[in-house]
């Protein structure tokens, strides 16, 4: 465990409330969309927002929740933190992306968040991800199982691309929570019942 001091803390809690600002829900609320949250698949995240028939909105939503990710870590970067406490501010962007401080903690799945903070932390690691999704995209034409394949996989990646046993534990633990974000796929996938795109 690492020692956390004041100033980690604040990075911690900086995170966190930079993950809790819901693009999706922000950006329809100014584009004069429905909350998001109320529609398609009631996940605030770019997919559903392109569901909703905005495809210029539905990137915005995209980049920003990958930024969402990126600065955090960045941030941590500039302040000197080792890689144990910038994963946990990894993390904590990915916490608020999923139960946002100012959104009655109904956040979206995380993915993009996810990538952002991974990308940030390890490109490596963040690539070894994308590229899984990317590849099981183009087999399948399914999102979601692209998610979840890259969510399974990401910690394996972990073993060899991170170099601490606590920052492996973080990244298994973002693993998991992305797992459980998409046990509705997962449902519908084992059923025979999840949409393609394209």
């Amino acid at each position: 465990m690492p020692e956390i001091t004041a100033i980690a803390l604040l990075a911690l809690l900086g995170a966190y409330l930079i993950g809790s600002l819901s693009s999706a829900v922000i950006l329809c609320k100014v584009a004069g969309l429905p909350d998001p949250r109320t529609q398609g698949s009631g996940n605030p995240g770019a997919t559903n927002v392109l569901r909703m028939g905005s495809k210029k909105l539905a990137a915005l939503v995209l980049l920003i929740d990958v930024l969402k990710g990126v600065i955090p870590v960045l941030i941590g970067r500039m302040l000197g933190f080792d890689i144990n406490i910038l994963t946990l501010i990894a993390f904590f962007a990915f916490l608020g992306h999923l139960y946002p401080i100012f959104f009655q903690f109904k956040g979206g799945k995380g993915v993009a968040t996810a990538l952002g903070a991974f990308l940030a932390l390890s490109p490596a690691l963040a690539g070894a991800a994308l590229l899984t999704w990317i590849a099981v995209f183009v087999i399948s034409r399914i999102s979601s199982l692209s998610a979840i394949t890259a969510a399974a996989l990401t910690p394996v990646y972990a073993i060899w691309l991170i170099d601490t046993a606590f920052a492996r534990w973080i990244i298994l633990v973002i693993a998991i929570l992305l797992l459980w974000r998409h046990r509705g796929n997962i449902q519908r996938l084992m059923a025979g019942e999840e949409k393609k795109s394209g």
